[in-house]
């Protein structure tokens, strides 16, 4: 926006950049350059409006309300109008206002959007204004860097153009979103974008099509994956091993119902906190409707698991008791923010809940991080840290007292400091109802994602009324613990394919090994292989019908782990000429051999 009035005093809200940490350089450049990215943009378009423009962890985006698309032309025209912003080396100087001096300004130079940020700002709150010099400023918290010289034109570049609704709502004006990277010098820009090379090549959603592993349709809808059979055993191979784990650590399966009454998610707190995040209700009549009593799919598991519970009077001899379900679950997520498997609409989850003694607490959520841990490892999952999820005690949108969020705060933890585990803090990412342990992963791309977590909730055992005799007899309130060691079963597996690049451990691959026919004559050999290899587990099938090479080549674009040749001195020998993803050419190894080193990797889930 145009500098509308000079600025008052200096800027106390900037970051040196030499004093802060490599994060918070890094937000400062991001935050400064959207801004001069902004006011390069309303320079050479000068009827463009600007909404938000915030950075993000590879870099920082604004949306713009735009008659005409930019082009790719455009983009390289702002880049160039950056250069000469930066050159310019204009302070960056915060200005504190009044709510009714700002609306002024705001509405002096017809801006709307930035009025209706201003509008929904929370009363009483400071309002700040940056300026770029007395060139142009924007409605900000901050913090920025200094001066623009602080950025480094070549650590900059313009990405892509992507729409955007504005508040991320389908029925409001459709935006234009410039993505764009900072970084403090040019050899980290490099690096980032060698890694981005790196990461669109293992894209799950190129990879999960290219390997025929999932798809989506216009007619099922957005969100929404459908799992084709190569899909569907990647899928049944996680389940299993997730379950036989389980079995081991006393845990009981149920099934529950993708649809509930309204009245359930009432008395759990959902309608009232994330009714936001639901699909809308389906009710009979408009009476209803109106009394928002009907049917709606289901946001999460946990109710249901509650009333299994709550189906008869528990004694304490009973706990702890574990209920486990493979529970799809269903949620709202606005078009734009959707992405392939890693966010979806209807999507599974591992859920489990835990009910138990205040004394079983500590030692069953140890049992849970030690089920999370090995789940992570058996995976090769070794990039994460843990984060302790809390409430905000300033914010109002968590349900419960502050005697049972500190209780369960502080059994959190206490449990991951007797874990000896690094973690850090997040206040504000709790759950409503509870705090939390999650699982923070972060990708190739150094993009983070949540996958485990565990809850210990106080609340929903109150809101619900359950009980249990304890052993003096006395009815007593069990605390449960929520737990997901996978997360989301869509985002996991989109995120073990670009892990693995597609190509699976030997344990997970849909085809585990395939023998390839230098010739049909060979098929009835191969074939009895196939069969005995199939009577044991293994997934095993014959390629045929093209010269070897060609067959090579079919079976390593579809990454296949173990590839064995059959010709005839195989078929004379009874052997077979085993080529591994992981090893190479193995050469010629026994029929019975092979047959059974595939059997027990299989079985040991470890590389043949």
């Amino acid at each position: 926006m145009a500098a509308a009035a000079q600025p008052n005093g200096e800027n106390p809200d900037f970051i040196p950049l030499p004093r802060t940490s490599e994060s918070e350089k890094l937000k400062c450049i991001r935050h400064t350059a959207s801004h001069v990215m902004a006011m390069a943009v309303q320079k050479l378009f000068p009827t463009a409006q600007v909404t938000i423009g915030p950075w993000t962890e590879t870099g920082f985006y604004y949306d713009f309300d735009n008659s005409d698309s930019f082009t790719e032309q455009d983009l390289k025209a702002i880049k160039k109008e950056m250069d000469k912003i930066i050159k310019k080396k204009l302070p960056v100087i915060r200005e504190e206002v009044t709510r009714e001096d700002a609306a002024q300004r705001i509405e002096r130079i017809q801006e709307p959007y930035k009025l209706e940020i201003l509008n929904d700002m929370i009363k009483g709150d400071p309002i700040t204004l940056y300026h770029l010099g007395d060139e142009w400023w924007d409605l900000c918290a901050g913090p920025h860097v200094e001066n623009t010289s602080m950025l480094n034109p070549k650590a900059i570049a313009l990405e892509s153009v992507a729409g955007a609704y504005w508040r991320g709502d389908e029925k409001r004006q459709q935006l234009q979103r410039i993505y764009a990277t900072a970084w403090e010098t040019p050899a980290q820009l490099k690096e980032y974008k060698r890694r981005k090379a790196e990461a669109l090549k293992r894209d799950h959603r190129k990879l999960g099509k290219e390997l025929g592993l999932f798809v989506f349709s216009d007619l099922v809808g957005p969100g929404l994956p459908l799992w084709t059979p190569k899909g569907a055993i990647v899928r049944s191979l996680l389940e299993n091993f997730l379950k036989a784990e389980q079995v081991k650590r006393g845990y009981q399966g149920v099934v529950t119902p993708h649809i509930a009454r309204t009245d359930l998610f009432k008395i759990s707190g959902h309608w009232d906190n994330y009714k936001e995040d639901m699909f809308p209700m389906m009710a009979d009549d408009e009476a209803d409707r109106v009394a928002e009593q009907g049917f709606v799919m289901k946001p999460m598991n946990c109710p249901f698991h509650i009333q299994i519970y709550q189906s008869e009077l528990r004694s304490y001899r009973e706990l702890p008791i574990r209920l486990a379900e493979f529970g799809t679950v269903y949620r709202y997520e606005q078009s734009g923010e959707l992405g392939g498997l890693t966010r979806v609409r209807g999507f599974t989850v591992d859920d489990s809940h835990l009910f138990v003694t205040p004394d079983q607490l500590e030692s069953e959520f140890l049992n849970v991080v030690d089920l999370i841990l090995t789940v992570f490892e058996k995976l090769q999952l070794k990039n994460f840290r843990a984060r302790l999820s809390f409430r905000d005690p300033e914010s109002g949108k968590y349900i419960g007292g502050d005697d049972v969020w500190n209780k369960a705060e502080n059994a959190i933890r206490k449990a991951v400091q007797h874990l000896g585990m690094d973690y850090f803090e997040a206040p504000g990412e709790a759950a409503f109802y509870g705090p939390k342990l999650d699982f923070i992963f972060r990708d190739v791309l150094e993009r983070e994602w949540q996958l485990g977590t565990v809850q210990v909730d106080y609340n929903l055992p109150d809101r619900f009324d359950l009980e249990y005799v304890g052993e003096d007899g006395n009815r007593q309130r069990p605390v449960m613990i929520h737990r997901a060691p996978f997360g989301s079963l869509e985002r996991l597996i989109g995120i073990l394919i670009e892990e693995y690049a597609g190509d699976f451990p030997l344990w997970l691959a849909p085809t585990q090994v395939r023998l390839l026919c230098v010739s049909d004559e060979f098929v009835p050999y191969a074939q009895t292989i196939v069969e005995q290899l199939l009577a044991q587990g293994v997934r095993a099938e014959v390629g045929t019908g093209e010269r070897l090479g060609k067959l090579v080549r079919i079976a390593e674009k579809q990454k296949i782990p173990v590839m064995a040749v059959v010709g005839a001195q195989e078929q004379e020998n009874q052997t077979l000429s085993i080529r591994t993803r992981a090893a190479g050419e193995l050469g010629a190894l026994a029929a019975d051999e092979v047959v059974q080193r595939l059997v027990t990797a299989n079985r040991d889930r470890v590389d043949f």
